[in-house]
């Protein structure tokens, strides 16, 4: 058996590769990129020649079989998108899962990555984060969709693209509320990187101040909501939590007290891990 290397690449700069990046994309007998053009430009930079198979949304499951065929066979591969890690709001996890199901050793390359170095530069204090990756492209479905995480207790992570930008934004203030503050990312990495903060309800504003600001590719992060505590929470839904931890584990306690209670669950679940710390 072959072995699939599933590789990080630049998402933009090109000096951010990494030194085993480099020695495995020389090394394996073929690439399987998503955009064989745009990946003959990287190559080319680092004076890499390799065989290059096209992987991309619309031809992953039979891509996919073939490459199980030459990793059978004995060929080692390299699994790269255009930017970033395979898999991640990029083609590559179908791949990944058929030749792991088969037996076939799959090994991570990881680098750069747009989510942590967004995070990295936001100066973000709140604990945890939640990656949702691109949101819907039609706006009934993406209302839909942010009405789901509006309670979220972490930082929200979404990614978005330029063409729909100010249409998301717009949703976002009028689901999520106008107070949150967004952290916009843009171009991370590349000549006209901006990374700017405001409250939801200044963010298109500032977008259509400047057209140039609604360019290339975004990653947003959003303020966690706020954790309700005992004096938000309402009396009775406080005893009723209180009544099942005292008997029950947390997550039986809390899916009935969402069901006699009709709060929602993870509010009642980030509570009930604050009572849990408490009575510690």
């Amino acid at each position: 058996m072959g072995i699939l290397y599933v590789v990080a690449t630049p998402i933009g700069n090109l000096q951010d590769i990494t030194l085993r990046a480099l020695d495995t994309l020389k090394a394996v007998d073929a690439i399987a990129a998503e955009d064989t053009r745009h990946t003959s430009g990287l190559l080319s930079h680092f004076g890499i020649s390799k065989k290059l198979i096209a992987v991309h949304e619309h031809n992953e499951h039979q891509s996919a079989e073939k490459l199980l065929m030459q990793l059978s066979a004995g060929e080692s591969i390299a699994l790269v998108t255009d930017a970033g890690t395979p898999g991640i709001s990029d083609p590559g996890a179908v791949v990944v899962d058929l030749v792991r199901k088969a037996g076939v050793r799959v090994v991570p390359v990881p680098g750069v990555s747009a989510v942590i170095a967004a995070l990295s530069a936001s100066g973000i204090v709140q604990n945890g984060f939640l990656f949702h990756g691109f949101l819907p492209a039609s706006g009934a479905a993406r209302r839909k969709v942010l009405e789901a995480l509006r309670t979220q207790t972490v930082t929200l992570v979404i990614y978005e693209a330029p063409h729909r930008i100010v249409d998301s934004v717009a949703d976002m203030c009028a689901v999520l509320g106008r107070e949150r503050r967004v952290t916009f990312a843009r171009e991370l990495t590349k000549t006209f990187e901006t990374i700017y903060s405001c409250a939801l309800s200044d963010a298109v504003a500032w977008l259509e101040a400047d057209t140039n600001q609604q360019r290339g590719e975004f990653v947003l992060l959003i303020e966690a909501a706020a954790i309700k505590d005992a004096e938000e929470m309402p009396e009775e839904t406080v005893r009723v939590l209180k009544l099942l931890l005292a008997d029950l584990p947390l997550k039986q306690a809390v899916k009935l007290a969402t069901e006699i209670t009709h709060e929602k669950k993870n509010v009642l679940y980030d509570f009930a891990l604050q009572l849990k710390q408490q009575s510690e």
